[in-house]
């Protein structure tokens, strides 16, 4: 069956921080002896030139950009990557550009200039409002600079801003979880990402690992925060993401969407629809700063197709990620593969409660978000 284009997207990574802190598994790296920002800038604009190819004729609909952080580059840096882009790629007119940034003095200050560089939408990096967790977390901001910086982009003309904020923190209970989630909320922050710290493997907190909050209290962090946040007229569409009506992030849908987007800057992955191929391309750009901008070297790290086989897990992967209806036209629409394909797990979900069936839509039950991996495995 024919693929149909899915919304296209842009990410755009860029890898140093000041520090790095001891949770992070992403691609990022401290700054030792400066950023090349100008020498950074001409490669990435040189890899989007690259993929190009992949994508013509099509518009963006969103740009995130990513780290590391970003808000270590100057607003005149990240003005000349956006220009660049919007000179290579058709844009819509309601384009998100989304930033993250962390709320430290310094990046707090540039916030207005990265808003006229053509920044739509912030992530302020916040995690905690409370000194000792954030020194535990490793992070290089304090609560009054977390405050000030939200305060910051509420005055702003931005059409939205979020505030990431993690829950089960080093020995933390109840009543802290929920102060800091409290605090957040007073800030009126259109959407809010709040999500479990967990170890990832290759971090310092995997080799040194923390004390962390049993389960029962997790559970009751999870339980009373959703209360809180509903209250206030939150509403959750995915597993950690919470906004106020019209303020769900564009980007981010896209990717849960099954929806397909560029992907350039050290490690950035893509995901590409080729239609004229029956296709479905995965890129990975190679990880390191050095290597990449080795101009010996091309960017890609590799590229290859998702066999038919493995798009139903893919799909539903994203998928389900979200609590909206899935329109059941998607799966072939953006799979190419027939309905039949699932027919069998569909059933034998439907059958185990974790999803509701009907005539037009998938619905992932409370019991379906609640054993999601339970859920994905009948589509492997």
């Amino acid at each position: 069956m024919a693929l149909q284009l899915p919304p296209l997207a842009l990410y755009i990574h860029i890898p140093w921080c000041i520090q790095k802190c001891p949770y992070c598994d992403f691609n990022s790296h401290a700054v030792k002896q400066g950023i090349p920002e100008q020498e950074y800038i001409a490669h990435l604009l040189a890899d989007l030139e690259q993929d190009l190819p992949l994508v013509t004729g099509r518009s963006l609909s969103s740009i995130f950009i990513g780290g590391g952080t970003p808000s270590v580059f100057s607003a005149a840096g990240i003005s000349q990557i956006l220009t660049g882009v919007k000179q290579r790629l058709n844009c819509d007119a309601d384009m998100e550009v989304t930033m993250e940034a962390n709320p430290g003095t310094v990046e707090a200050e540039r916030f207005a200039a990265y808003v006229q560089a053509g920044v739509t939408r912030f992530s302020i990096g916040v995690q905690s409002f409370q000194t000792a967790q954030l020194q535990a977390l490793g992070r290089i901001h304090d609560s009054g600079e977390a405050i000030r910086a939200a305060q910051l982009a509420q005055n702003l003309p931005l059409d939205s801003f979020n505030l990431d904020l993690m829950h089960g923190l080093p020995q933390q209970d109840v009543s802290g979880a929920l102060a800091d989630l409290q605090q957040a909320i007073d800030l009126a922050p259109p959407h809010l990402s709040w999500y479990q710290l967990t170890i990832e493997p290759n971090t310092a907190f995997a080799s040194r690992p923390p004390v962390l909050p049993p389960d029962d209290t997790l559970w009751d962090i999870q339980q009373q925060g959703l209360a809180l946040l509903q209250q206030h007229g939150y509403q959750q569409y995915e597993i950690s993401a919470y906004s106020q009506p019209g303020h769900q992030c564009k980007h981010n849908l896209n990717y849960w969407r099954y929806g397909d987007y560029l992907g350039i800057g050290c490690g950035a992955h893509g995901k590409i629809t080729l239609p004229s191929r029956n296709a479905i391309l995965r890129t990975v750009k190679i990880k390191h700063p050095k290597g990449y901008m080795d101009i010996s070297r091309g960017y890609m790290d590799s590229r290859e197709q998702v066999e038919a086989e493995d798009r139903p897990f893919e799909f539903f992967m994203n998928r389900f990620r979200l609590l909206e209806p899935c329109p059941i036209a998607d799966f072939t629409a953006y799979t190419g593969l027939p309905l039949s394909t699932v027919t069998s797990a569909i059933s034998d979900a439907g059958q185990k409660g974790l999803l509701s069936v009907s005539a037009t839509h998938w619905q992932v039950t409370d019991k379906g978000a609640r054993y999601l991996n339970d859920l994905l495995t009948l589509f492997i």
